[in-house]
């Protein structure tokens, strides 16, 4: 098993079994070729092995998960606290369950863009930095519609945004430019580098 697949930072055993449980699911999103659905033509761009292992970039990927636990910590509190107050017999307006059940689902695509970027992945560095750019601007435009939301989401949203801020700035740092080039600037039409998965140790 390569180092590091797993991203995780602890006991040989616990890393072993997690690096093994995203081997397993790598090679079942590859078998059905979800990064072609997902990424279109560049769905086969990898950046270089050595900028994937970098210690910044393996850094930035821990960071980036750490905000997305936050992120899916706030979603899943705006969703107790609806559910407490809608049975304690107070009213819960209609954007408050969706906002929060949309949140949820976006969090678990960003998740899932955050683990194929970490394998090097242009389509999913390219899907993540996108997203945590957009989703602060349009929470906070959103958040500032008089009435739609109680001031307790309203707070939930200024915080969901500076965590996906987080997350933008830990993608546009030098580094991570650098490590995650566009398509257009490296040879080859397949990517930078060996598919993961591709060249086991």
């Amino acid at each position: 098993m390569r180092a590091g697949r797993g991203g995780v930072v602890g006991p040989r055993g616990g890393a072993e079994a997690t690096g093994s449980l995203s081997d397993s699911a790598d090679r079942l999103w590859r078998r059905l070729q979800l990064d072609r659905i997902a990424g279109g033509r560049q769905a086969g761009h990898v950046i270089h092995e050595d900028m994937r292992q970098h210690p910044r970039t393996v850094r930035a990927f821990m960071g980036i998960r750490w905000l997305l636990l936050g992120e899916t910590v706030v979603g899943l509190t705006a969703v107790f606290i609806a559910a407490v107050l809608w049975s304690r017999g107070e009213h819960v307006p209609w954007a408050v369950w969706f906002r929060s059940t949309v949140v949820l689902f976006l969090t678990a695509s960003l998740y899932v863009f955050a683990w194929r970027a970490q394998l090097g992945y242009w389509w999913a560095y390219s899907r993540l930095r996108l997203f945590s750019r957009i989703f602060p601007i349009v929470t906070l435009i959103v958040a500032t519609i008089p009435g739609l939301y109680p001031g307790w989401m309203v707070v939930e949203q200024i915080v969901f945004s500076l965590l996906m801020i987080g997350i933008g700035d830990l993608l546009t740092t030098d580094h991570m430019r650098a490590a995650f080039p566009r398509p257009d600037r490296t040879t080859g039409a397949d990517g930078a580098g060996p598919r993961p998965g591709d060249v086991d140790s």
